[in-house]
């Protein structure tokens, strides 16, 4: 399933992939994979990109039914 909330949170803050990447010590197509859904995180980068994009856990990663 696509992550559009992370997309979302990352464009509103006009970071690119890229950029969040950097800050959180992962290859752009970790980011790219994970918006896809191609990817699941770990847990510890789930915590880092929500610190970078100052959002919570459940904003970016809880799926609604």
């Amino acid at each position: 399933m696509k992550n559009l909330k992370l997309k979302s949170a990352r464009a509103a803050l006009d970071l690119s992939q890229e950029e969040l990447a950097k800050r959180c010590n992962v290859s752009r197509q970790t980011i790219n994979a994970i918006e896809k859904g191609d990817y699941n995180p770990t847990i510890n980068l789930c915590i880092a990109i929500c610190r970078e994009l100052h959002k919570t856990l459940d904003e970016l990663f809880w799926e609604e039914d």
